[in-house]
């Protein structure tokens, strides 16, 4: 009585771990969907941050190098030729490309040297203008190769959030596991004593192709099979040695003489333990299954 209840239970647990799987999947990917927009929103916003420094150095022909994610949430910058970089100036075009990309705008911005990596410029950026760290206003970076790394302080929350959702999706699909439903096994014995057909002390299973006798199993063969059906469906009934023959060997292959005999001779071996029913042999017209009640 306890078991129904505990199955249920099971499903419940099941389907539910399903259901949060799923919901977490879909999360990561649009999580991931995200992230790749941005990404991609923060290439154009940089590569109109490098157009603009250049046009302000005077140079309206060297080329910008493909903007790098190096990190999660940070970017880099990089130019094919030296130049010269103006604080207010890069303050200012950063603030305006960022803003037209809705970007946000908490962010850490730093200018390096590329012969060292040294920082010869950086800068702090917060939605709070009080909390901003703009140093070295009207001040000139001399002509050197640069590169310009950007990191927003704000998507650091995407990494974080992306691992709770794997972890999440980790969690529901080993808890489906755990809740699986599981079929309860039942005695074989006690099964096929209810589904079997009954003769005499036997059990005759055509579809599994057996006979069982308390819990003993009895195999027999395909041709053993179907001569048993006939005798069983007429009991006590001569049945003739032609419609044997045509009935289970005619459709399904070469009958051979002796055929018939043998198999019915297998078959009285397998029905000796129980005396109460007998094939007998009708001599000269065919067999019959004697079953005493």
């Amino acid at each position: 009585m306890l078991f129904a209840p505990l199955m249920n239970q099971r499903k419940i647990y099941f389907y539910g771990s399903l259901c949060l799987a799923l919901f977490a999947t879909v999360m990561l990917l649009t999580t991931d969907k995200k992230d790749e927009a941005f990404s991609e929103l923060v290439k154009i916003a940089l590569r109109d941050v490098g157009n603009k420094l250049l046009l302000a150095d005077q140079d309206s022909t060297s080329l910008i190098l493909p903007v790098q994610k190096i990190e999660e949430s940070k970017f880099q910058l990089s130019f094919e030729r030296e130049l010269t970089i103006f604080p207010d100036t890069l303050v200012k075009v950063v603030q305006d490309s960022f803003q037209k990309a809705n970007l946000p705008s908490h962010y850490q911005l730093e200018v390096k040297q590329c012969k060292d990596m040294e920082v010869a410029y950086s800068f702090l950026q917060n939605a709070n203008v009080d909390k901003s760290i703009v140093p070295c206003n009207g001040r000139t970076i001399p002509k050197k190769c640069y590169t310009i790394e950007v990191r927003f302080l704000e998507k650091t929350t995407t990494s974080s959030s992306k691992i709770i959702w794997i972890v999440l999706m980790s969690i529901s699909i080993i808890s489906a596991f755990v809740f699986f439903p599981k079929r309860r096994k039942t005695k074989q014995p006690h099964s096929t004593m209810e589904n079997g057909i009954p003769l005499g002390r036997f059990q005759f299973f055509p579809d599994e192709n057996k006979l069982m006798v308390k819990a003993v199993e009895i195999s027999l063969s395909k041709k053993e099979v179907e001569l048993l059906t006939l005798f069983v469906a007429n009991p006590n009934k001569i049945i003739k040695r032609e419609e044997l023959s045509k009935r289970v060997w005619e459709d399904h292959g070469v009958f051979v003489g002796r055929s018939l005999d043998t198999y019915i001779s297998k078959l009285r071996k397998k029905l000796s333990d129980d005396e109460s029913i007998k094939l007998t042999n009708v001599h000269g017209i065919g067999y019959m299954l004697e079953v005493k009640d």
